[in-house]
């Protein structure tokens, strides 16, 4: 055992144990990611930098994953050269990993700069694509900021709330929020459009909004227009079809092709 000093205060500690872990076991923080103790310390993220001085030795900034205490060594665990130190790495993290939430979930707790907020979004483009290609509104675009890319609505304003942007999202980046009878679409906590929704004439439920409804309609206009036009949910739509089957053909309400029927 040898006697040390963290942060002005005395404690017996084991020699053969990393600065960090002495650290962590008496509840003192400091930020790090690569340190496990299993493993020969990497001095990779560099956070855990602290203050050190021994006697007769100038102060010197160590990284307490790698060191191991001795006798009437003194620590510093805050201090402004620490704080611009790590300030430091998690820039260098940063710029590796932008929208890594745990590298700004340390900054928050330790206070540190870490510029650019994560904002959920991987940049996988499956929202663009299934706007462009498969509903064909064309609402949405990828366009660059600070060096980094973003979706964002297209100018012409041709989102049509269907919500498929949010659906097909695979971290929850796009989202949608229906109250009453408005629904709202969000990237990023950032409201790119509000839309009315219609109501099921059945349960009264809002089910979809009148521009996707306006939507479908125009898309289907070069068929044959045969039916009747019902608002009905998705849900009341089946049982309609199903209850209307039933009155129109009772003789194959118990079955149709040898297959049972309701």
């Amino acid at each position: 055992m040898v006697t040390i000093k963290i942060n002005g205060q005395r404690y017996e500690v084991e020699e053969e144990k990393r600065l960090l872990l002495i650290l962590r076991e008496r509840g003192i923080k400091v930020p790090s990611l690569c340190f496990h103790q299993a493993l020969i310390p990497a001095e990779s993220c560099k956070l855990c930098v602290v203050e050190i001085k021994e006697q007769g030795k100038p102060i010197k900034s160590r990284l307490s994953c790698s060191v191991k205490p001795v006798e009437g060594m003194e620590i510093t665990t805050e201090s402004s050269m620490v704080h611009k130190l790590r300030n430091n790495a998690i820039g260098d993290l940063l710029k590796m990993a932008p929208y890594a939430e745990v590298i700004h979930r340390l900054g928050l707790e330790f206070g540190l700069t870490t510029g650019m907020k994560p904002d959920g979004c991987i940049r996988c483009q499956l929202c663009v694509r299934v706007c462009k290609d498969i509903i064909g509104a064309n609402a949405l675009k990828i366009i660059k900021k600070e060096e980094m890319l973003y979706v964002a609505p297209s100018e012409t304003g041709t989102c049509i709330g269907c919500g498929t942007c949010a659906n097909i999202c695979p971290t929850g980046a796009i989202r949608t929020e229906d109250k009453e009878n408005v629904r709202t679409i969000l990237i990023r906590d950032e409201v790119i459009g509000k839309h009315l929704l219609e109501r099921c004439e059945l349960c009264g439920r809002y089910y979809a909004t009148i521009l996707f409804l306006e939507h479908v309609k125009a898309c289907e206009g070069s068929h044959p227009d045969e039916k009747e036009h019902h608002q009905h949910c998705p849900t009341c739509a089946k049982l309609y079809v199903k209850q209307k089957f039933r009155i129109m053909a009772p003789h194959l309400s118990k079955t149709y092709g040898g297959k049972p029927v309701g």
